[in-house]
């Protein structure tokens, strides 16, 4: 079985999960109204998959919420792996500025 990408993705997924069961609904449901591929979905509840903006979107349509509910909190430290995340522009900014003595 693959491992989850990042924890990110494995929240982002119980989410999903979560709603999708509160409704009462089906993989099979929410990807076939959300335009999604049942596997491709399976695999964003079990926090394998990186969605596009758009799919993000079109399940939080599908599942009546905000997309913002899908992803409030994934930028947190330790919920991407090291290798994966990504440098802030005011780190660099600090960085070089230490750097040039300033």
């Amino acid at each position: 079985m693959p491992r989850t990408r990042s924890e990110a993705s494995r929240l982002f997924g119980a989410r999903l999960r979560a709603r999708r069961l509160e409704l009462g609904c089906s993989q099979y449901d929410i990807a076939h109204l959300s335009g999604v591929d049942l596997a491709n979905y399976g695999r964003l509840e079990r926090g394998g998959g990186n969605p596009t903006l758009t799919t993000i979107v079109q399940l939080a349509i599908t599942l009546s919420m905000d997309p913002a509910e899908l992803v409030t909190g994934l930028a947190e430290d330790g919920m991407l792996p090291e290798v994966d995340r990504p440098y802030s522009a005011l780190d660099y900014i600090a960085a070089r500025r230490q750097q040039e003595g300033r």
